[in-house]
């Protein structure tokens, strides 16, 4: 069969290199984005994660020129990821992200960072009950900049306060909650009920169990429900040490990937068509669905256009990309 290609809209490295390193060259952008090419990714949101400004602002650089000095990158990379610095510092929901760095939701320094960049910030992850981020969230979708809930605490209320301000999309919902939580009342179910919400899960049997998968696909439905990697630069990678946005971060022979000498689990190893195979043999989509979740309707809510009939899939749904994806 064939389908559009595949569309990451969080991926913080691939293959040893870290899209977070601001010493990023064209060349290392070119071979990560072959490696994610042969996974079946013809698009992608390279993402940046929690820093402070100026740091964020120099990784950004480095990014943009490489992306336009890559053979593969003005094809692939409509754009970028912005995860952080507006979470939630606290214990839990940071995860791997450097509290320190976190501060309260502003767009001016969104604002600041984007200036100048040949392509836009089109994606945003916050945590809603940050004072500033319902302002920063209207901000944002003026400017046709999706955001996104993650890292977050947000209740009920808030998080329908968001969405009434344009939030559209749950980040790797089910990951960045300390244990415990309130059975009923606690931010993985606010963002399940609300409707207005897509949601994005890391489909690896890592961060999310298959049979909670199975339970969060049906309660928030097929076609609001995105696979993403949340990848680094331990994806498609051998066991080992890589580094990741300034820190040390492990993959395990398992293929989770953790701060080193620690259970909390920083990015991930997977790739996107695996994760595609897994909700297909783990009974949870069909093939047509699980393709969708990771092609079109990230693409639709993007608002970007993937062509068809990019990516041909043999029997045991491992991808194909037909041409080679440079301009």
């Amino acid at each position: 069969m064939r389908s559009a290609g595949l569309f990451d809209l969080q991926v913080n490295g691939y293959a040893g290199v870290d899209f977070n390193d601001a010493a990023l060259t064209a060349d290392a952008l070119d071979h990560a984005l072959a490696a994610m090419r042969r996974s079946g990714v013809t698009a992608c949101l390279p993402t940046l994660i929690t820093a402070p400004e100026d740091v964020l602002a120099d990784r950004f650089a480095a990014l943009d020129a490489a992306v336009a000095a890559s053979r593969l990158g003005p094809t692939m990379v409509p754009g970028y990821h912005l995860e952080g610095p507006f979470l939630n510092p606290a214990a839990g929901y940071a995860g791997c992200h450097p509290a320190a760095a976190m501060v309260l939701p502003n767009p001016a320094m969104v604002a600041h960072l984007s200036r100048g960049l040949r392509r836009p910030i089109r994606l945003l992850t916050l945590a809603p009950e940050r004072n500033g981020a319902i302002g920063l969230i209207e901000w944002a979708r003026s400017r046709g900049i999706v955001t996104a809930i993650g890292h977050s605490a947000a209740d009920f209320g808030c998080v329908g306060q968001a969405a009434d301000a344009g939030a559209a999309l749950s980040t790797h919902l089910g990951n960045a909650l300390p244990q415990p939580q309130p059975k009923f009342l606690n931010p993985l179910m606010a963002q399940l009920a609300e409707d207005r919400l897509h949601a994005s899960f890391i489909a690896d049997g890592i961060h999310v169990p298959p049979p909670a998968l199975k339970v969060m696909l049906r309660a928030k439905g097929m076609a609001r429900s995105i696979l993403i990697t949340d990848a680094t630069a331990a994806a498609a990678a051998s066991p080992g040490r890589y580094g990741f946005a300034g820190m040390e971060i492990e993959r395990a022979a398992d293929g989770s990937v953790r701060v080193p000498g620690s259970a909390v689990l920083a990015g991930s190893g997977l790739c996107l068509d695996q994760a595609v195979r897994n909700v297909v043999a783990w009974g949870l989509a069909t093939t047509e669905q699980a393709i969708a979740m990771a092609s079109t309707i990230p693409g639709a809510l993007l608002g970007i256009a993937l062509p068809d009939d990019t990516v041909e899939w043999d029997a045991e749904l491992r991808p194909t990309v037909r041409g080679d994806g440079a301009r």
